[in-house]
């Protein structure tokens, strides 16, 4: 057995969604939600009319037995592209910013546990409280606190917007709906200083693409910071962060996150 296995088994997670459900569930210090639409969920790869991913997976994406993902049956697996694949299920997934973001944080605070959630194409609306999809969330957050034995959430990392340039109405309500959202996750996870990092978009409908930006920068809550994805190149659809982007994205995330909420020595592992 390779010692990668054997670290593996004795932390109880499985190599892969098709592995055994493991008995023992890992104790994730550090876990982080990755939420919102599409360019979350990650696109990058995806080819042939969105129809199929091509398998590269950047060394900075690479798997590592210190990377954990919370799987639909809301138990640990070791995390591996496509995070998403099995959660945006309706849709193809392929490379996001989720283990650019991990592989980076990974070396300060060692185990990390990621929460998939995003689902592409959605509006603001549709991760209302009481909605599907927030409460899904909700639910998965809970779950991964449950079985972490102790673990912490310690951000919830979101890139949303693009459905909600489509409307001139939609695009200005986004900022009154983002921090209600900010506020109802906070309070339904008891976790009123949770750090939000949420992502400017850089595609979407042009014609009010800038006002949700403008939203999504203009937001000042306490322990919510922005990176601006605005610059990132984009694939042929213009909407979707090509694979470098999202490996791009993944550190910025990571930057934001252990320079201003991050107090962890660097970890030996």
């Amino acid at each position: 057995m390779s010692k990668q296995n054997s670290n593996l088994k004795g932390m109880g997670i499985s190599r892969s969604s098709n592995s055994q459900s493991q008995s023992e569930a890992p104790k994730c210090k550090q876990i982080f939600v990755l939420s919102g639409q599409s360019n979350m969920a990650g696109r990058g790869g995806v080819i042939d009319h969105n129809k199929r991913w091509d398998g590269v997976v950047p060394p900075e994406c690479q798997p590592n037995p210190s990377i954990l993902r919370l799987n639909p049956h809301l138990s640990w697996e070791e995390a591996r592209e496509p995070l998403h694949a099995d959660i945006d299920a309706r849709k193809q997934c392929g490379v996001g910013p989720g283990m650019a973001f991990a592989n980076v944080v990974r070396k300060r605070v060692g185990l990390v546990g990621l929460v998939p959630c995003a689902v592409g194409g959605t509006a603001i609306k549709e991760w209302a409280r009481g909605e599907h999809l927030y409460e899904n969330m909700v639910k998965r957050i809970r779950a991964a606190l449950k079985e972490g034995e102790g673990g912490e959430v310690k951000a919830l990392l979101w890139y949303q917007g693009e459905s909600d340039t489509l409307t001139h109405h939609d695009a200005e309500a986004y900022q009154g709906k983002m921090e209600k959202l900010i506020s109802d996750v906070r309070e339904d996870l008891q976790l009123p200083l949770l750090p939000i990092i949420q992502v400017a978009i850089a595609s979407g409908d042009e014609k009010y693409m800038e006002i949700v930006r403008e939203a999504q920068l203009r937001i000042k809550l306490p322990n919510v910071a922005c990176v601006d994805a605005k610059g990132l190149p984009l694939k042929g659809d213009n909407l979707h962060l090509t694979t470098e982007a999202q490996v791009k994205l993944g550190q910025m995330l990571a930057d934001v996150y252990l320079n201003n909420f991050d107090s962890s020595e660097p970890s030996s592992s």
